[in-house]
Order: C-alpha cells, then sequence, then structure tokens
C-alpha cells in the first residue's frame, strides 16, 4: 500500500496494489474509487484532500491481531 499527497492539487492517492485502471467511479463527492481489470479496487482518489484528512503531513497506521 503506497499513500501519496500532492500539495499543488490537494489530492490524496491511496494506492492499493499495481495495476492498470480500467475505469474510475466518483462514490462520494470527492472521492474516487479506481478499479481494475478484474473489477476489483486499485486506489483511492481524495479531492481537496486538506479539507477532509486533518494532517496531510502525517501518518499513523494501526495493525490489528
Amino acid at each position: 500500500m503506497k499513500v501519496t499527497y500532492d500539495r499543488q492539487t490537494d489530492t490524496m492517492t491511496i494506492t492499493l496494489r499495481d495495476e492498470r485502471i480500467k475505469e474510475s467511479d466518483e462514490v462520494r463527492p470527492g472521492i474516487i474509487a479506481d478499479f481494475g481489470f478484474d473489477g476489483g479496487i486499485v486506489r483511492f482518489e481524495i479531492l481537496d484532500a486538506s479539507k477532509v484528512v486533518n494532517n496531510t503531513r502525517e501518518m499513523q497506521f494501526a495493525i490489528g491481531e
């Protein structure tokens, strides 16, 4: 998994796997899901991320058991 933030476009991209994108759909206002050829989600794009994410410069991970 890879998370990138583009300050110029204020876009956060969360990539779940490295696959080609077949189609994209805005699943909620400002949230775009990109789907691969197998129909599974490849990545999410969050538009106007600074309005949604508390701190775009910091990330925390939690791994459950």
